[in-house]
C-alpha cells in the first residue's frame, strides 16, 4: 500500500499498526488513547479532514437510504 499519510481515529492506536504504517514510511495521523503513557503528537488539522470525510461518507448512506427507499414503509 502506498500513502503519504495514514489517517485513523482512536480505535487504531495500537503499536503493531503504528509500527508497520512507518515502516511503510507513512506518517501516522492517529490520536493517541487517553491511557497510553506516553502521549504521541499528531497533525490535528489532518485529523479535522479525516473527520469531515467520515462525516461526508455517514451523509451519502443515509441520502442513499431516501433515494432508493430502504427503510421506508
Amino acid at each position: 500500500m502506498k500513502a503519504e499519510y495514514l489517517l485513523a481515529d482512536r480505535g487504531y492506536d495500537v503499536n503493531y499498526i503504528i509500527d508497520h504504517a512507518q515502516e511503510l514510511g507513512m506518517r501516522v495521523v492517529i490520536p493517541p488513547k487517553k491511557n497510553r503513557i506516553t502521549q504521541r503528537k499528531y497533525n490535528k488539522d489532518l485529523y479535522k479532514i479525516r473527520h469531515i470525510v467520515e462525516n461526508t461518507f455517514l451523509h451519502l448512506k443515509r441520502w442513499r437510504g431516501i433515494a432508493t427507499r430502504l427503510g421506508v414503509f
